[in-house]
This record gives C-alpha cells, sequence and structure tokens, in this order.
C-alpha cells in the first residue's frame, strides 16, 4: 500500500484522536498554571479541609458589596429559598435569614441540573425529584441520594465558592 494518502479512515481516525485528546488536555491544568478539575467533574474543585455545616456572614468589616470573585450577593439569595448558578452547577440557598448553604446543582437521579427553588426545596424538572434547601436531603424521588454539599464563604454580602 504505497499511497499514504488522505483517506475517509485517516481522517475519522484523526478527528477521534482529537476528539479524546483536547478535553484530556484542557483537564490536566487551567490558564493560571495549577491543575484543574476533570471535565466530567460536576462539582467546584473542593478544598482538602471539611466543609463547615453552614457558611455564615462574617463581622469582619469588609466592603458591603461582592468582591471580583464572588459567585453571588447575599441580597441575590431569597430567605427561604435558593438561586441556581447553571455554569458552575451549584446551588446557593438561605434556609434561614443569614444562614446560607450551597449544594451541587446536578441531580442524583440522572444528572440533569436542578431547574428550580421553591417552598423550600431545590426542584429537578427532568423527573420531579425535590431536594431540603437546608441540608439537600431528597424531599421526594425518584432521587435517592442527596445532593452534596459545596464549601462557601460569606464575607460581607459576598458568597463565594471556597
Amino acid at each position: 500500500m504505497a499511497d499514504r494518502g488522505i483517506t475517509r479512515r485517516r481522517t475519522l481516525a484523526g478527528a477521534a484522536v482529537v476528539g479524546v485528546g483536547v478535553p484530556l488536555l484542557a483537564a490536566c491544568g487551567s490558564s493560571d498554571g495549577s491543575e484543574g478539575s476533570t471535565a466530567t467533574d460536576p462539582a467546584p474543585e473542593t478544598p482538602t479541609t471539611s466543609p463547615t455545616a453552614s457558611a455564615e456572614p462574617s463581622d469582619s468589616a469588609t466592603p458591603a458589596s461582592p468582591t471580583a470573585d464572588a459567585l453571588t450577593s447575599t441580597g441575590d439569595v431569597p430567605k427561604g429559598g435558593g438561586t441556581i448558578f447553571a455554569d458552575q452547577k451549584v446551588v446557593v440557598t438561605q434556609p434561614s435569614a443569614g444562614e446560607f448553604k450551597c449544594f451541587t446543582a446536578v441531580c442524583t437521579h440522572q444528572g440533569c441540573v436542578v431547574s428550580s427553588v421553591d417552598g423550600g426545596t431545590i426542584n429537578c424538572a427532568c423527573h420531579g425529584s425535590t431536594f431540603s434547601i437546608a441540608d439537600g436531603s431528597v424531599q421526594n424521588g425518584p432521587a435517592t441520594a442527596p445532593l452534596d454539599e459545596v464549601p462557601i464563604s460569606v464575607q460581607g454580602d459576598a458568597i463565594s465558592l471556597s
């Protein structure tokens, strides 16, 4: 087979290599040179320390406006409700005044991103699962596992992923 030209088979094989190789390389690092999470990791990278039970606003003398790296501000998370951040795949809730929680927004049933927070529950429209805004526990199936808590920090009125 002396002809080494481009064939359909070689084109498809090359596309497969690029399709698998590029995401693997992208998962190896970030633009700042640090290692990042894998492309299949649904939750943000978590620190090596264990998360606290809840994130309370700090009493430090920080400015009242959110910092540049803040996910949101405390005023944007309704008391008794929550706000979904689909790009970060997290949902921030405020079960009681001044208490903020964060959970993965990926439903434990079949991996859909949750669709709303209403009536004290985080709701998945795909199959009807609901989760508690206070602890991520399953309130109504078909999901059987709770939403994982994601560590956050609250400084002034800025809420950031830890």
